[in-house]
């Protein structure tokens, strides 16, 4: 291994009872030789990371030993995570490389499924329809495990994969051809889902906050909606055509004589920012499609991509999942490979650290099985245009500048402000947003990490922001060159409801004190 990184705990930050309970058995559970050998055999020619509770070591790193594990443990490491890219030598990544040096170390890629439901018997459904998914397409072989919360992960190794497509290796084409295979997976198995799920589902659901509404043919995600509303002034005789959302009674005023407008008509419209299409309703004819439009469905339904806690943010350069058999640092239960045969009957008991039984995650594909499903998925891209798409996203440059550089990274080392906002908000939320991306981003927080976090953040806020607006302000940032968040003395904060401290202020900018804070925890 690398550095030491221990855990420093001072008195003016007492542990938490999660991290009390975890810290009980850390050191015993992992002086299994079991559960050593299980982490280090899956290591192998893998980025791995440890955390330490609250935040992750330097990266990158790798595992020398079994014994490191252990050694790790005693100094304060919780769980231990890694890449689903496969590299010659790990320990040779360099933050900020290019996609060509990428591609010279890279070996290949696991395609990792992570499903991140919050709950539990929905992610079971989820995690049967996929596997039934692989299955379909001649995919035998697969590996799951229990993600240690609320989840499964599930895995196709890189042997299962042709090694080139049309002349092209596809070791090289990492994230693009990933993203097409969980898109592809996303599609294909929300209708495999559809059949298993129960009948009054709908009502389990009805105050939840699912997104729910008319789902684009095209691509399958739930549409953004609003009302086109036609105005007229009598007293001008001027008309305009105004978009407002769903139940606005703002009232408008002629811009000529600033008199209140009549609105004479409305249609409802259905706008999917996938594949910036637009059909327009007659509210009178109860959401029937236009005769001449099909490229939404007539009734409302609930989104079952989000049921399923799939994201295709999840597939992205280094990203970081949990390693088999890690502990969960919100449980305490163990990360534990089951069977795809097991996913009905397991209970969250079973993946108790002191019970539990170790197996292999990696399953014994045979060589280039996974050929058919590829190139079905492949062609299903190219039809959708969705290649195109990936393609445009994949090349967003986040891992190509340059960030600040900062070991033992934790949460208590981040601004009050900071933490405040995490915490969630009532009142601006955009703006809340966008000091969140520059501040992970410029502090070198890893993609996947901040990308889970931002959407944690979403779904504290009192009403969260459109997944879709949040996805938008990430791709737009992501091909753009890292800029800082607002300094503390900037209205922006007090308009999310947030007042600098003193100590903040005399920082002047969130990543200053991030940067001082860390610097002063590693010298102690």
């Amino acid at each position: 291994m690398g550095e030491d990184h221990t855990d420093v705990k001072t008195e003016k930050e007492p542990q938490s009872e999660k991290e009390k309970r975890i810290r009980k058995i850390t050191q015993l559970y992992y002086s299994r030789p079991d559960i050593q050998e299980a982490i280090y055999n899956f290591s192998k020619h893998r980025e791995i990371s440890p955390r330490y509770f609250e935040g992750f070591g330097k990266r990158p790193d790798a595992l020398q030993f079994k014994g490191d594990i252990l050694g790790l443990a005693k100094k304060g490491a919780t769980s231990f995570h890694c890449s689903e890219e496969l590299w010659s030598d790990p320990l040779k990544i360099k933050t900020g490389m290019d996609k060509k040096e990428a591609d010279s170390l890279r070996i290949g890629w696991d395609l990792l499924i992570d499903i991140d439901c919050k709950w539990f018997d929905y992610s079971k459904l989820a995690a049967k329809s996929i596997i039934e998914t692989f299955r379909r397409h001649g995919v035998k072989n697969v590996g799951v495990k229990f993600s240690g919360s609320k989840g499964f992960h599930i895995i196709l190794p890189w042997k299962a994969f042709p090694k080139s497509v049309n002349g092209v290796e596809l070791k090289d084409m990492f994230p693009e051809i990933p993203r097409i295979l969980v898109a592809y997976l996303r599609r294909y198995s929300e209708t495999v889902m559809r059949n298993l799920l129960p009948e009054n589902y709908h009502d389990e659901f009805r105050n939840t906050n699912i997104k729910r509404g008319v789902k684009c043919l095209n691509c399958g995600e739930i549409a953004d909606s609003y009302e086109e509303v036609e105005l007229f002034c009598k007293f001008c005789r001027t008309g305009e055509i105004r978009k407002v959302h769903e139940g606005n009674e703002t009232v408008f005023k002629c811009p000529e004589c600033r008199r209140v407008m009549e609105k004479i008509n409305s249609k409802k419209v259905y706008y999917c920012p996938r594949c910036n299409v637009t059909s327009k309703f007659d509210p009178k004819r109860d959401l029937e499609i236009n005769k001449n439009d099909s490229k939404f469905r007539e009734t409302e339904e609930y989104d079952l991509f989000s049921l399923m806690g799939l994201d295709l943010v999840l597939t992205s350069p280094r990203h970081l999942f949990r390693m088999p058999y890690s502990l969960h640092e919100k449980t305490s239960l163990s990360s534990v490979v089951i069977s795809p045969e097991e996913i009905d009957n397991f209970d969250i008991k079973k993946a108790d650290p002191m019970k539990i039984k170790v197996e292999d995650f990696m399953p014994d594909s045979e060589e280039g099985e996974a050929k058919k499903f590829v190139m079905q998925a492949l062609d299903w891209a190219k039809t959708e245009g969705f290649d195109k798409e990936v393609e445009k996203k994949a090349s967003g440059k986040y891992e190509n500048y340059k960030t600040v550089k900062l070991e033992n990274l934790k949460d208590s080392q981040f601004p009050p402000s900071i933490i405040k906002i995490l915490g969630g908000v009532r009142d601006g939320r955009k703006r809340a947003l966008f000091v969140l991306i520059n501040f992970f981003r410029g502090i070198g927080v890893p993609k996947e990490e901040f990308e889970k976090r931002v959407y944690e953040w979403n779904e504290k806020n009192e009403v969260p922001l459109r997944k879709a607006y949040i996805n938008a302000q990430l791709n737009w940032s992501y091909n753009h060159k890292i800029i800082p968040p607002p300094n503390f003395d900037k209205d922006y904060y007090r308009g999310i409801g947030v007042d600098p401290t003193d100590e903040e202020l005399k920082m002047k900018n969130p990543i200053n004190f991030v940067i001082r804070k860390n610097t002063l925890e590693n010298k102690k």
